[in-house]
């Protein structure tokens, strides 16, 4: 079995965000980046298929050569390869349409993309690429199994959970579920000094007609300060909630 991992390099949810350029731009100064956390988690359940079933696994991202320590990580991890795609991830279709066209070429039977990542939660690409792609897709996805040409996948739904069959080739969107946060891997000293020595290829994109922009940023509005009211004080209480919070 085949299988690539989509991996988006994002900021860790403990650093500070900023915005240059008129808030036309994401500041990166000072923020530490990490694998996307619903990548991470397909790409161990990906390592779990190499480890138990043989498969083979390559994992993509799109970006400059920032993201490289990013996609070292995924090889110190268990992968077998990287490839960058040497663009800008200006905008979901155009990350994914740059993702789909490797893809075509080297015919994966699994593709695990994050349900959403944490810096855009637009929770749009994995769709498009198997749009793209003319394949399954299974979202959400809290459980992968694969026997033969066959899937069994688990995904959440409102007010459950839905086990399906699909045949391959497949797209997911996982997520936590896929494995537990207990079960995230470690790169240890022998999977890092391994990583330098497994390919990182950089693939120049090709001609996409961007479909959006980003016009500005802008962080939410700060929270007003907060009013405590004694326990005992109901007719203040009840007074606030309606002169002020007017929810009464």
């Amino acid at each position: 079995m085949k299988i690539l991992v989509c991996v988006s390099h994002v900021p860790d949810t403990t650093s500070k965000i900023n915005f240059t350029d008129n808030d036309t731009a994401f500041d990166t100064n000072g923020v530490t980046f990490i694998i996307n956390p619903n990548d991470e988690f397909g790409l161990t359940r990906a390592v779990w298929f190499k480890e138990k079933q043989g498969a083979s696994v390559d994992v993509i991202t799109v970006g400059d050569a920032s993201v490289e320590p990013t996609m070292r990580k995924c090889l110190a991890i268990g992968a077998d390869k990287a490839i960058r795609v040497n663009a800008k991830p200006t905008d979901s279709y155009s990350v994914a349409q740059h993702i789909a066209e490797v893809a075509k070429k080297e015919n994966y039977d699994l593709i695990i993309a994050g349900r959403e990542s944490i810096d855009y939660n637009g929770g749009m690409v994995a769709g498009m690429v198997a749009a793209l792609l003319d394949i399954n897709f299974v979202n959400t996805c809290v459980g992968l199994e694969v026997a033969e040409n066959v899937a069994t996948a688990e995904r959440e739904m409102d007010g459950g959970k839905q086990t399906i069959e699909v045949t391959l080739p497949l797209v997911i969107g996982g997520q936590k579920g896929l494995v537990e946060e207990s079960d995230l891997k470690i790169p240890n000293m022998r999977g890092i000094m391994m990583a330098r020595k497994k390919p990182l290829t950089v693939v120049e994109p090709t001609n996409i007609e961007e479909q959006t922009a980003s016009v500005r940023f802008s962080k939410p509005v700060a929270k007003g300060a907060v009013k405590l009211v004694d326990a005992g004080n109901i007719d203040e209480l009840i007074e606030l909630l309606h002169k002020e919070a007017k929810v009464i």
